[in-house]
């Protein structure tokens, strides 16, 4: 491979994440042309790297193109938004019918459908591919979700299931679907990644209170990484919590300012849901514990006029209430997982993406961020069945039963305590909004006739109805109300 006269894929944007996928590339055997707008990057990544592989290096982005065999794989790192816009546009008069230029940044996914219409229309295949694992998985095997044309799919797929994570032989890559597909996939998997993290957050102020120290509350963190919370974000929350500053002497986790930053991600994946009517309300959560966290006007005002609980609490057991936290842990990030998932669904049927959600959950499995052992579960029971959603599944449905007692009892004793636990509390909500034989949503839609003419339905005839609340009180069918 790496004695042909052309390189086999190229990459654009030569800052981490694109050198390192490059790296990648060049280690599995490819012949790898690289280019970036500032020629010095990419001498420093040659200079460095150039010796793991076969680089094909330009200063010209002319001569980079003319260095890939046909049909040209371009792989784009670039900051989102106009800089990936200007990039597409400064390659379009530079390639040929049946070139494939793949986004592999966090872009919105609506760009990314705008962009494949765009070069489909030039006759050029346009791949939005949702990349997770950060710098160390886009050198040494990240997942990848890319979304596409499947004959482009068919030229790309082989070099990114190469250079994938694996489990058991299995890449962490796979076709997930047309145009903006992968990006979609790959935001919700950040919109997840916001909620498992919120909820570790949460478990980790609950046991502080609980007055573990430091070393404990890691030691704990690293028992639950041998179970079924079994997972990366769960395995460097142990390695976070035992850090101590040099600095100061003092755990790392209490020196770093309580302010928590977003790139975006999450707020994407709470405005799709809302487009698409689906709940993701955990998730959302999440979102906004960020910006509160981040809004400091809105906490020294608080923290000066609002009173409640000083967030300590007693319990009988330490031990059992530790458990405790494990399971409402663990059933709020099942609960985060299943919203994901359904908004994954739902988008494949409202945008025509027929998503294989068994595969998402598979290729989920390593590389990526969110990878956890749960996740062979979910990958098992929606191959298995065509679910609704994941909490229907029997094997979940059982496990979130047992957990549930404390789960509602870690809740309550953090209510009464003054400890905040939004992400804990809304998957709750959730759970049993979603059991919820009958919901308040009958009362709201008489306010919504009331005000507004807006119509309901009833439960013992066809069609929808208004009542005259305004004159005799009388019930009209709905089509004599115009």
């Amino acid at each position: 491979m790496t004695n042909q006269s052309l390189a086999n894929v190229g990459v654009i944007g030569m800052a981490v994440m694109g050198s390192n996928l490059a790296r990648n590339l060049a280690r599995n055997g490819y012949a790898v042309a690289v280019y970036n707008r500032t020629t010095s990057k990419t001498d420093a990544v040659i200079a460095e790297h150039g010796h793991e592989g076969d680089f094909r290096p330009s200063a010209e982005l002319a001569d980079f193109v003319a260095s890939l065999e046909r049909p040209r794989r371009i792989i784009i790192m670039v900051k989102a938004g106009r800089g990936t816009d200007a990039t597409i546009d400064s390659l379009i008069p530079l390639l040929e019918e049946g070139d494939i230029v793949v986004d592999g940044g966090n872009a919105k996914f609506q760009d990314t459908r705008r962009r494949e219409e765009k070069l489909r229309g030039l006759g050029l295949h346009f791949v939005g591919a949702g990349i997770s694992g950060g710098e160390v998985g886009a050198l040494e095997g990240p997942s990848i979700m890319p979304g596409g044309s499947v004959e482009s799919y068919q030229a790309l797929g082989p070099i990114l299931e190469k250079i994938s994570a694996k489990v058991d032989g299995e890449p962490c890559a796979t076709y997930i679907g047309t145009d903006g597909a992968g990006h979609f996939v790959k935001m919700v998997h950040n919109g997840i990644e916001y909620a498992d993290m919120q909820f570790i957050g949460e478990a980790y102020v609950l046991l502080k209170a609980l007055g573990l120290n430091h070393t404990e509350m890691a030691d704990t963190f690293a028992t639950w990484n041998t179970g079924d919370l079994d997972s990366y974000l769960i395995e460097i929350t142990s390695e976070v919590l035992r850090k101590v500053d040099e600095k100061t002497g003092q755990p790392l986790v209490d020196v770093i300012v309580d302010a928590a930053g977003m790139k975006g991600t999450g707020t994407w994946t709470v405005q799709a849901a809302l487009d698409l009517g689906t709940p993701v309300n955990t998730i959302a959560e999440s979102v906004f514990a960020r910006a509160v966290s981040s809004h400091p006007e809105l906490r020294a005002a608080s923290q000066q006029a609002l009173s409640g609980p000083d967030g300590t609490f007693q319990v009988a057991d330490r031990d059992a209430f530790i458990d405790a936290i494990r399971q409402a842990l663990w059933a709020s990030k099942v609960v985060a997982y299943a919203q994901g998932l359904d908004e994954i669904r739902q988008a494949g049927v409202e945008y025509g993406w027929d998503i294989n959600v068994a595969e998402v959950a598979k290729i989920w499995r390593a590389g990526c961020i969110i990878r956890a052992k749960l996740l062979e579960r979910i990958r098992s029971e929606y191959a298995a069945g065509n679910l609704v959603t994941l909490l229907e599944a029997p094997s979940v449905a059982a496990d979130l039963a047992a957990a549930q007692d404390g789960w509602r009892e870690v809740i309550a004793t953090a209510v009464r305590a003054g400890v905040p636990v939004p992400g804990f509390s809304a998957a709750l909500a959730h759970y049993d909004q979603a059991r919820a034989p009958r919901l308040n949503a009958s009362l709201t839609q008489g306010l919504r006739d009331y005000f507004g003419a807006h119509t309901y339905r009833r439960t013992d005839a066809e069609g929808t109805f208004h009542t005259n609340w305004s004159t005799d009180g009388s019930e009209v069918a709905a089509e004599d109300t115009h």
